[in-house]
């Protein structure tokens, strides 16, 4: 997949661009109806299909704190390239983009840089200053400029609209097993291992990778989840628990996974956890041996739904289980 970040890059218009725009935060099954559809029409017409998104996402540049992401920009980057799109555009929004109108976004940017000769979009889009740019002035600009727009309908799975503002709601409710059936795959986080209080694998006998979570991300429930953890090709089953360790009197949200059949030293080393399913809240013990045994207890689910999972090769990533 060719990766463009600026139009500057773009030399010359591609050919026959099927082209498909929008925030796909999550690239959740919705999202990939809509590059499935543009695949298959660049196949069957020997195009190019196209995928134009943003970044930052524009409500981060426009309500800075009305939105929490679901993917970073990395994860979906890596998840548009799996649904096997060739040219992927991120625009860099800003306050100068939020201020074009939509004709003129069709106009210079669609047309006469991209070079669409169709246009994909989901049910709801609409872009340009003011959302101008819905599906009705798509459709009549495609008219005047040559170019037929497909409208991709509202999909739902198990009753429930499949959306990025659904996902985040259920993500903060701890209700990962829904999740997962709107994403099409687990709900991962990620990031690099910090050095904590090293008391995991001293006091309790159950050493942990801690990853930081910013206050400002999207952020599961508090409490113990089921994870895969994912770290050089591999996955790993484990235990994760996402909070403050009020056992502890700890101030910083972090979450903290013992990882099983594991005990590579990989502190500074990025890892991905995917979260299966939520198990409890988070509590305050009396002590460490009340906290360890507890852990004893999630550790018995946790296999269990690992178990019951399965050896399933996962959307976010090729890695295959250690055993």
């Amino acid at each position: 997949m060719e990766i463009y970040t600026d139009l500057q890059q773009i030399k010359q218009p591609f050919p026959k661009a099927f082209v498909t725009i929008g925030n796909f935060d999550g690239v959740h099954l919705g999202h990939q109806m809509l590059f499935s559809e543009v695949v298959g029409k660049a196949y069957r017409h020997s195009g190019t299909s196209v995928a134009v998104t943003f970044d930052p996402h524009p409500l981060k540049v426009l309500r800075p704190d009305g939105i929490r992401l679901i993917s970073t920009t990395e994860q979906k980057i890596e998840l548009i390239q799996l649904a096997g799109i060739d040219v992927l555009v991120i625009l860099p929004f800003n306050r100068e983009l939020a201020a074009t109108s939509a004709e003129d976004f069709v106009d210079k940017i669609l047309v006469q840089v991209i070079g669409v000769k169709e246009l994909v979009v989901g049910y709801d889009y609409a872009f340009g200053k003011g959302r101008q740019g819905n599906i009705d002035f798509l459709r009549e600009r495609g008219r005047i400029l040559g170019f037929p727009v497909t409208m991709v309908d509202a999909h739902y799975e198990n009753g429930m609209l499949v959306s990025s503002t659904k996902i985040r709601e259920l993500v903060a409710e701890g209700r990962m097993r829904d999740v997962r059936r709107l994403l099409g795959r687990y709900y991962q986080i990620r990031g690099e291992v910090q050095r904590g209080r090293q008391r995991g694998g001293r006091e309790l006998g159950f050493p942990t990778a801690n990853l930081k979570i910013s206050e400002d991300d999207l952020c599961p429930k508090r409490g113990v989840y089921v994870t895969q953890v994912v770290y050089k090709g591999k996955v790993y089953g484990g235990v994760s628990n996402i909070g403050y360790n009020p056992t502890f009197g700890e101030n910083r949200l972090v979450a903290e996974t013992h990882i099983f059949d594991f005990d590579s030293d990989i502190y500074g080393h990025p890892i991905k956890i995917n979260l299966l399913r939520y198990l409890r809240g988070e509590k305050k013990f009396a002590g460490i041996e009340e906290l360890a045994a507890q852990i004893k207890l999630d550790i018995v689910t946790a296999k269990q739904v690992l178990l019951e999972a399965g050896e399933e090769r996962l959307f976010s990533c090729e890695e295959k289980w250690s055993k």
